[in-house]
């Protein structure tokens, strides 16, 4: 079986020559040597001279899904080898899984077959996630709007299983100043957000279901991204855009199609839950905004657009150091100051408020803060300094 978009014509060997691939791709060669045209793939991959690193340890997972389905034996080397042998149900070894071919860094990954790689990856999630639990919710759909923040929401959802299929948009590209905040390296510079993001995802779990839109939600491609097709919906949104008329467009269609949408403000905690699944006639942004539409704010000037964002964020609890910014963006500061520790708080905050959501666990709409400096107040701070 063979699942790619970079093989783009009938001749396998030349669409695998390291000069036919494409500098933006991002979905993962998936063979399986036990499909007929699998081992001829592989052989012309190996030839082409695209492959740079080969990387095979099915033994060791093989001997962790033993493990993983027989917690409670204690197996010496010798027990453990033959049970995994025996998992194999007499395919050899070479042939076993899938092999995982990543056109971006040009590395051939040898890997479990779907199932069992995901019973594996995600065995540690047990009990807080059970494998039935897993398993719903890795037929959920997940869409991301800005590629940021987004993106470490996006890995963390990844990471955790919460989300078998995914929809990514953002229009930009990777810049040196996003590196105070998004997992990434100085080698990925330029590279699309989505793309990157995308990549990102597939080195975790290969088997995932990624689309990505390059130009970001517009008025062209908003409805598609929802999804067009009966069983294509979304299931939850994460919005984590900077463009003000998008945020109020895609809370439009999640709310036209009761889909729930979760922010993280990246300031103080702040994680915002809205319950449209539940709550059809819910006003967007709790009510803070009145009757504005996403069509309004094309005719606002940036001094409007700017004090309808501080109503939606809440100006006057907005943390110190942010109500000091606001000030002097675009006079002393560039943008708007953003730290990794709070992004990677966010992406916990949003992944552990979607799988609730998505288990049928009771969240309520409103606006939670986990602001740690609170939380962890500096007095209390030197009090465990002290006592350590």
């Amino acid at each position: 079986m063979i699942h790619s978009d970079v093989l783009a014509d009938d001749d396998l060997c030349a669409s695998l020559v390291p000069t036919r691939t494409p500098a933006d791709a991002y979905q993962p060669l998936l063979l399986d040597l036990m499909e007929a045209d699998g081992e001829a793939t592989l052989t012309a991959l190996l030839e082409s001279g695209a492959v740079r690193d080969i990387h095979d340890r099915i033994d060791d997972q093989l001997e962790e899904l033993v493990r993983c389905l027989r917690p409670g034996e204690s197996l010496d080397g010798r027990a453990l080898a033959a049970a995994a042998t025996e998992m194999c149900a007499g395919v050899p070894r070479r042939r076993y899984g899938t092999w995982v071919w990543y056109p971006w860094s040009g590395r051939l990954v040898h890997l479990l077959p779907a199932e069992e790689f995901r019973l594996v990856r995600t065995d540690r999630n047990r009990d807080k996630i059970s494998r039935v639990e897993q398993q719903a919710l890795l037929g959920r759909r997940i869409g991301v709007v800005g590629l940021s923040v987004g993106n470490s929401a996006a890995l963390t959802c990844a990471m955790e299983g919460v989300g078998g299929s995914f929809r990514l948009a953002d229009f930009d590209r990777l810049g040196l100043s996003n590196l105070n905040r998004l997992r990434a390296g100085v080698h990925d510079l330029g590279v699309e957000k989505t793309v990157l993001c995308a990549r990102q995802m597939y080195e975790i779990d290969p088997y995932l279901s990624i689309e990505i839109y390059r130009e970001g939600v517009t008025e062209e491609t908003v409805e598609e991204f929802f999804g067009t097709v009966p069983g294509s919906e979304l299931d939850v949104l994460i919005e984590e855009c900077d463009t003000l008329w998008a945020k109020f467009a895609v809370r439009e269609r999640a709310r036209d199609r009761r889909i729930p949408v979760l922010m993280d403000a990246n300031d103080r905690g702040l994680l915002d839950v809205e319950r449209f699944d539940e709550e059809p006639d819910r006003s967007l942004f709790h009510g803070r905004v009145g009757e504005t539409t996403a069509q309004d704010v094309r005719a606002m000037d940036a001094a409007e657009a700017l004090d309808l964002l501080l109503r939606i964020v809440d100006a006057d609890r907005l943390s110190p150091a942010m109500t000091d910014a606001i000030g002097r963006i675009g006079r002393t500061l560039s943008s708007w100051p953003q730290l990794a520790s709070g992004i990677m708080l966010g992406a916990a905050l949003v992944t552990d408020t979607a799988r609730r959501i998505l288990l049928g666990v009771p969240v309520p709409s409103g606006r939670y803060y986990a602001d740690l400096e609170a939380l962890i107040a500096a007095d209390h701070a030197t009090l465990l300094g002290t006592a350590s």
